[in-house]
């Protein structure tokens, strides 16, 4: 004789393939918002290189060497969070006839979590390493494009 098992219900099938989905759902988000904060800081890394960039395209192109919080206004338009801007000529104290080159540099960068994950974790803020540019003087405001470049 064989003995027939009962029929499993309709209704605890439901609940297994709910508990599935949970289970499921919530390894692809966890993996998807850490996809997703990885990009933030590439991004970010590279925000803050290019803002280091430009911040030495307009010092080289409109600062005349003794204007050093328009350069870091401009770095702070293009990346909000820069910490500490530094802009360097060398040599140290020239004027517009003696300048050779300028060195701007972002310093004190934190990347902010985004993801829930991260900040149930209590993962602290990642500090950046510097990022820095230098740019040789070529003809001290004598572009044919500063001025549009120095008006915005």
């Amino acid at each position: 004789m064989s003995a027939r098992r009962p029929a499993v219900s309709q209704r605890a099938q439901v609940g297994a393939t709910a508990v599935e989905f949970a289970v499921v759902l919530t390894l692809f988000l966890t993996f998807f918002l850490a996809i997703l904060d990885a990009s933030r800081m590439l991004y970010t890394w590279n925000a803050a290189s290019e803002a280091a960039r430009a911040g030495a395209r307009f010092a080289v192109v409109c600062d005349d060497g003794t204007r050093a919080e328009l350069v870091r206004a401009r770095v702070q338009t293009l990346l909000p969070q820069a910490g500490t801007v530094s802009v360097q000529w060398q040599p140290t104290a020239c004027d517009p006839t003696r300048c050779t080159g300028v060195t701007v540099a972002l310093k004190n960068l934190d990347y902010q979590w985004i993801s829930p994950i991260a900040g149930l974790a209590a993962l602290a803020p990642i500090r950046m390493p510097e990022f820095s540019s230098y740019l040789p003087r070529e003809r001290m405001r004598q572009d044919t494009h500063s001025a549009a470049l120095c008006a915005s």
